[in-house]
């Protein structure tokens, strides 16, 4: 009787154990790692042989490879709100309408609307510790300087320590402008014009042909003045006020320093990660490595076959490293689910004015970042959770950046949103075997607001149709991107429109070098046909919404700016190095 009891009591407590161990494996740690510009020929594991990338190499043995992972949009914010959200950028009203579409000041009032909703605000409703750490870059004020309105700690994430806009050449000394274009265009061509009509009016006076006021002359001499304080004031305050670093609504670091900057970023996320060892937490690693300005601490710089970018690379597969140590060390590998990928392409134009390239490699793919050609989106896709996604796995099925929402919702128990079109699929059925086809049989490719590209997997054909309704122009003629302009733009005469749309199968053609025509492939009409009608249907589930990146929610207010100095514009602390001090 007595024995009896014991085995009931021995059962139900292994039935216990069961359950709690089946619902710890559903509720898996989450760390997704997004590195920035990252091409997806520099990594070793998708083929480069002379960068080393050793961590992100043994993550891709360890788990699932895929080679047609694709970012929802080619560029920072947009792709980072779709990435975010599970939902093209276009419904957030995250995709601009006009040239520029990001966000290139931390006192612009657009961002991430708070209607929106993010994974990292599913997950912390489902008791998980939430935190951001690196480039945020999806707004952070609304209507004053401490709203905080777009800020991570309004979207779900507990802890944020990183830069609220982005990593720009402007923000490290000596490496030149991302505004050169811009500084011509509104600065030097009007000094050119003011001067030549200074000159103009000066012999047409000496000659006696025309009386000119005094009062002209003073006048084309301030507005020339005037022209110039203001490029004084731009290039001497855009640092401060614009690249700094913050923890949670704190700046700790303005302007921002470069020295082992990875480093404390990557030892605050291992005290994330150890300080939250005993229940579920989501760490958003997104890194400022590879977009420019590069830096790298003196470990690596110098150590790299390619430069500087090599270095930055090299410093980030390092990082890498590091997490997988610290998981390792806590043994919570085998209950992690960790995510590798890049916001976009590599962005091939960078090329400093010396000729060193300061952009990465895209692989056989042609194009890169801000173009829909497939090395703008094709990005590395590494998923690794030992025990439950099959080792040492490839899958050449389209997949989206969008899928990391419905994923890691599901496996933290979140219900998604049923009050909106999530477009993310969750991707455990594919990565674990259980459906061997993509769940997008259609995808979109937006340039900012407008519709570029439509891409069709058949479920009845080993065929990969994309359909482009324009294309950028390349320049000069015959190179891989838009070199006079820095960044391809999408709409007007930077872009050359098709009718019928241009057509490529790639499944057979990567390259995208061979466009498909009536005479090559009988079915060319048809595949137009169910393309459009996709398109159509994609349509009407559009709505209008504000649109968060037009021209009066990207430019700098004043009132937005956050400085943290109590008065003035000088906006000079350091309080990362007085906690280090302090620390130590």
């Amino acid at each position: 009787m007595l024995q009896a009891r014991r085995m009931r009591i021995r059962l139900v407590l292994l039935s216990f154990l069961s359950v709690a161990q089946s619902h710890a494996a559903t509720r898996p740690n989450l760390v997704l790692l997004l590195a920035d510009d990252l091409g997806i020929g520099d990594l070793g594991c998708y083929g480069n042989k002379t960068l080393r990338t050793p961590n992100i190499d043994r993550l891709a043995e360890g788990g699932v490879k895929l080679t047609q992972h694709l970012a929802a949009s080619p560029l920072c914010t947009p792709s980072r709100a779709a990435f975010m959200t599970g939902r093209y950028p276009i419904r957030s009203g995250m995709a601009s309408e006009f040239l520029v579409g990001v966000y290139l000041f931390s006192a612009s009032s657009g961002g991430l609307p708070t209607s929106e909703i993010t994974f990292a605000k599913l997950l912390k409703g489902q008791g998980y510790s939430t935190a951001l750490i690196g480039k945020w870059h999806l707004g952070t004020n609304c209507h004053n300087k401490s709203d905080f309105c777009h800020h991570p700690l309004s979207h779900g994430f507990d802890y944020f320590h990183g830069i609220p806009v982005t990593n720009l050449r402007d923000c490290k000394p000596g490496e030149g402008s991302v505004f050169t274009r811009g500084i011509r265009l509104l600065v030097f061509i009007p000094l050119q014009i003011i001067a030549v009509t200074l000159l103009t009016m000066v012999v047409l006076k000496y000659l006696g042909l025309v009386r000119v006021p005094p009062l002209v002359f003073f006048g084309l001499l301030c507005l020339a003045a005037m022209i110039l304080g203001l490029l004084v004031c731009f290039l001497h305050y855009f640092r401060p006020l614009n690249c700094f670093l913050m923890r949670n609504h704190e700046i700790t670091q303005q302007p921002l320093s470069y020295d082992n900057l990875m480093q404390r970023l990557v030892a605050d996320a291992a005290q994330f990660v150890r300080r939250n060892a005993e229940k579920p937490f989501l760490l958003v690693l997104s890194y400022l490595h590879v977009h420019t300005a590069l830096f790298s601490s003196k470990d690596f710089a110098g150590k790299s076959k390619h430069g500087a970018y090599g270095d930055a690379v090299e410093e980030m597969d390092w990082s890498v490293g590091q997490i997988l140590k610290v998981l390792d060390e806590l043994k919570l590998a085998n209950n992690t689910l960790i995510y590798f990928s890049s916001d976009q392409g590599a962005h091939v134009e960078e090329v400093t004015p010396k000729g060193e390239v300061h952009g990465g490699s895209n692989g056989i793919y042609k194009g890169g970042k801000a173009n829909n050609w497939e090395g703008g989106i094709r990005v590395p896709g590494i998923l690794r959770w030992p025990g439950v996604i099959q080792a040492g796995l490839e899958i050449d099925e389209p997949t989206s950046n969008m899928d990391v929402f419905p994923t890691v919702a599901t496996l933290a128990g979140a219900p998604l949103p049923e009050d909106r079109i999530i477009d993310g699929r969750d991707l455990m059925p594919l990565l674990q075997g259980k459906t061997q086809h993509s769940d997008h049989e259609f995808l979109f490719h937006y340039c900012n607001f407008y519709l570029n590209a439509v891409r069709w997997r058949p479920r009845n054909s080993t065929s990969i149709w994309k359909a482009f309704f324009f294309t950028p122009k390349f320049s000069p003629e015959g190179a891989n991107g838009c070199f006079s302009t820095h960044v391809c733009f999408c709409h007007g005469h930077s872009v050359s429109y098709h009718q019928p749309p241009l057509l490529f199968d790639i499944s057979r053609d990567p390259t995208e070098r061979n466009p498909v025509t009536p005479a090559t492939e009988p079915r060319f009409q048809e595949v137009l046909d169910t393309m459009q009608q996709a398109v159509d249907r994609h349509t009407k589930t559009l709505k209008a919404v504000p649109n968060q990146l037009s021209l009066g929610n990207i430019v700098w207010k004043p009132w937005l700016q956050m400085c943290c100095s109590p008065s003035g514009l000088s906006c000079q602390c350091d309080r990362e190095k007085q906690a280090r001090r302090a620390s130590h």
